[in-house]
């Protein structure tokens, strides 16, 4: 059955995590600390929950093995899984600096993983804040391996300047950090693959430092690849909305919808849709459901569904593949 699932998510606690997520955007769980929202995964480490119709109480994951893949798309047709993973997240606390490997090197070394690359669009900084984005001109592998083993990995990162609306694309193999004071909506690639290369010297909640992964981590990150910020290109259709293009690559497209009004959108047969509201709220109207939603939803809109319709006052990013 094609209707649009409006999604409960997976939260995380992670020791870096603040309260703002249960606080802003009505994450709401058992622990104190809300790190991270998967707000639309069918991911082992954390499976999202259908809240209406049908499907209500199952797993997004269930709904598309029961339907099959017509609800992923003709563009998923090469994927035995579902291919994205979307989050937000909440840094009170920097995040390990750290990196992901491609396809290749995970599917090799890690029983046959994806690889991780990833967006990142800045929902809100703190002044002064910043993130660990790639190396600094002039870095090689040699430089990389004498900084790491001398606790002096800092000094060679590329420390950037983030505000509101900065976008960032993380190809797999750039070593990053999500820096304090910083909350982003993540879309990636469906993995959980990540290679500690510095944490601090933190200890968890057992008095425990998290391990590291040197040896991976050196062995895929891309001292040659420089990061850049996304050029946001904002599109202007008609007066009831503006559209700014986020990113386009080979694992993802995201755009961000400013709504005033009235629009029109539509599924077909090509990819599903995924909706995350960032500011006020919207509603969603389609012949066999509808329904109101506010800052922090999440929906999933199937490949083949057809047309759909917002309309309201808010902002929201729309990821297809």
């Amino acid at each position: 059955m094609l209707y649009p699932l409006k999604l409960s998510p997976a939260l995380k606690d992670y020791l870096w995590g603040g309260q703002r997520l249960k606080n802003e955007y009505f994450k709401t769980g058992t622990t104190d600390i809300v790190a991270e929202s998967w707000e639309v995964s069918c991911h082992s480490d954390g499976l999202c929950h259908i809240e209406n119709g049908l499907f209500a109480g199952k797993t997004l994951l269930e709904y598309i093995e029961t339907n099959g893949k017509k609800v992923l798309g003709t563009k998923a047709r090469d994927y035995d899984y579902f291919p994205l993973l979307i989050k937000l997240i909440d840094a009170k606390e920097n995040l390990s600096v750290q990196v992901h490997p491609d396809d290749f090197y995970a599917q090799k070394y890690e029983n046959g993983q994806n690889g991780k690359t990833e967006m990142w669009y800045i929902l809100s900084a703190e002044p002064g804040a910043e993130l660990i984005y790639g190396l600094k001109d002039g870095i090689d592998k040699n430089d990389l391996v004498r900084h790491v083993h001398d606790n002096d990995l800092l000094s060679i990162c590329r420390h950037v300047p983030v505000h509101k609306g900065d976008v960032f694309y993380i190809p797999a193999g750039t070593l990053h950090a999500i820096g304090k004071g910083i909350m982003i909506l993540e879309v990636q690639q469906s993995s959980n693959l990540t290679y500690r290369v510095y944490d601090y010297d933190r200890v968890d909640k057992y008095g425990n430092k998290r391990p590291l992964h040197l040896e991976k981590a050196l062995a895929v990150i891309n001292t040659h690849q420089q990061g850049l910020t996304e050029d946001v290109r904002h599109i202007n259709f008609i007066s009831d909305y503006k559209i700014s293009i986020l990113c386009q690559s080979p694992f993802f497209n995201v755009y961000h919808f400013a709504l005033e009004g009235n629009c029109n959108l539509m599924a077909d047969k090509k990819s599903f849709h995924t909706l995350t509201v960032l500011e006020r709220e919207v509603c969603l109207y389609t012949p066999q459901e509808s329904m109101h939603l506010h800052k922090g939803d999440s929906v999933f809109i199937p490949a083949n569904m057809g047309d759909y319709h917002l309309n309201g006052t808010g902002d929201f990013l729309l990821t297809t593949l």
